[in-house]
């Protein structure tokens, strides 16, 4: 995930650009995807400011995610960790912090915010393990995780951690399903 080269880049966006054509359904090519889709965009910059970022050339870094801001209306600080796979549906407004960690195939929708709590150069932004899905407006707050496989509703504001497989809807979420 930190190390880049040009096969691991180009390995990801393949991966992010067939991931997004199973999960949407108003895909119609690759093509399309590639040139059309902006966390498509977002995300390939990201990799590269974080390349930047993890090199201490910040100034370039937070440079480069501004310019993928104004250009795709996402916005990914270069400090954060994503992983693979990363599906952002529609993307407007989405926000990840500094601190935040994104595992594999993880889903987030329109509105999304992995946003901290103080100014603490400290670990202040969640954690997402592997296949977390996050519906639009929602509001995921401080160093929390949010386990493998869990499903936050739309519009829910997390606060604390959530567990593996399990549901969380509301303001503040409270957990509603667990498989």
């Amino acid at each position: 995930m930190s190390r880049f080269s040009d096969r691991s880049f180009i390995k990801n966006a393949i991966y992010n650009i067939d991931r997004t054509m199973q999960l949407d359904p108003a895909a119609h090519s690759k093509w399309e995807v590639f040139w059309l889709y902006p966390h498509i965009k977002a995300i390939g910059i990201h990799r590269i400011a974080h390349w930047f970022w993890k090199r201490n050339h910040t100034f370039i870094a937070r440079w480069l995610s501004n310019r993928a801001r104004h250009w795709t209306g996402i916005e990914i600080h270069p400090g954060a960790q994503i992983g693979r796979g990363l599906m952002i549906d529609h993307g407007m407004g989405v926000v990840i912090g500094e601190t935040a960690i994104i595992g594999d195939d993880c889903q987030l929708y329109h509105g999304v915010t992995l946003g901290g709590t103080g100014a603490q150069h400290v670990k202040r932004h969640p954690t997402l393990e592997d296949s977390v899905y996050i519906g639009c407006g929602a509001k995921c707050l401080g160093n929390i995780t949010l386990k493998r496989g869990c499903r936050i509703g739309a519009n829910a504001v997390v606060l604390k951690n959530v567990p593996e497989n399990a549901t969380a809807v509301g303001i503040p979420a409270r957990i509603i399903e667990k498989k």
